[in-house]
């Protein structure tokens, strides 16, 4: 069993580095055959590119080995007609006895947005470029949320077998109808935060949640209904920032509006 792990280990160490080589052409090519400069600091970059091998040879091997085979087992369990209701013939079950798959849908999509490496950076670069008007717990939660309901949703269409499309068309008329009153200044970090949150994290257990739901519930396709919830969950986090910014303002203006003045004990407004 060892071997066979080291095996597999070597086998993505060595398609790590073929993936690698292409970016590191790129960089070196133009530092060299276009910019004509010597590479700077040539040792850390050498170490620094072997850190970045093995890094991410460790966590693709780690995703392979772990968090896929336990979204997969996850869904399994919680779609499991023994789980959902003793007695109950698969063909019999409905949308409403998948209850506890989509609260684990909606938890497992907070939890890994708000540890996205990806989104943190994001966050505190908007913080202290916005001056402090943005913080960066802030929109780590209102993106979180954005996930969180995209992949309940998304648990839902695939439970129902209802087309993607659906809800994809609504959501962007949602948020095309959202950037017209949003504040400016969000719109732009609204629409990145959607890219931000399908990362390293989050990508590998939507996905394994996906494939492992679809190919449980009966009558499901893993090709058709399987894949979708990335793209669910690209879309939400531009409604959920655009929201929070929204009610954000909203409140300031409330609390910056100026108070009435009471009317004088003559029945006269106060000047």
């Amino acid at each position: 069993m060892s071997s066979t792990i080291a095996y597999d280990l070597v086998q993505m160490i060595g398609s790590t580095v073929i993936d690698v080589l292409p970016i590191a052409a790129i960089l070196i090519g133009f530092q060299v055959g276009v910019l004509r400069q010597p590479i700077p600091n040539m040792r850390r970059v050498i170490i620094g590119s072997v850190y970045v091998i093995i890094g991410l040879s460790f966590f693709l091997f780690g995703l392979e080995q772990a968090l896929f085979p336990l979204g997969k087992a996850m869904a399994r369990q919680l779609t499991d007609p023994a789980f959902i209701g003793a007695g109950i013939a698969p063909e019999q079950l409905t949308w409403r006895d998948y209850y506890w798959t989509y609260i684990f849908a909606f938890s497992i999509g907070f939890a890994t947005t708000i540890a996205e490496p990806s989104l943190i950076a994001v966050a505190i670069k908007a913080r202290e470029v916005s001056g402090g008007a943005v913080g960066a717990w802030g929109l780590r939660i209102a993106v979180a949320l954005g996930v969180a309901l995209s992949l309940a949703v998304g648990t839902w269409r695939i439970v129902t077998g209802t087309p993607p499309y659906f809800y994809m068309i609504a959501g962007y008329v949602i948020v095309v109808v959202q950037t017209m009153f949003a504040p400016r200044m969000i719109v732009p970090l609204a629409y990145d935060s959607g890219g931000v949150t399908t990362s390293t994290v989050t990508v590998p257990l939507v996905a394994a949640l996906g494939l492992g739901l679809a190919s449980s519930v009966p009558g499901r396709s893993v090709l058709l209904d399987g894949f979708g919830l990335i793209a669910l969950a690209s879309l939400f986090p531009m409604i959920t920032v655009m929201g929070y910014a929204q009610v954000t303002s909203w409140l300031q203006a409330r609390r910056s509006k100026p108070k009435a003045s009471p009317p004088s004990s003559k029945g006269e407004l106060s000047p």
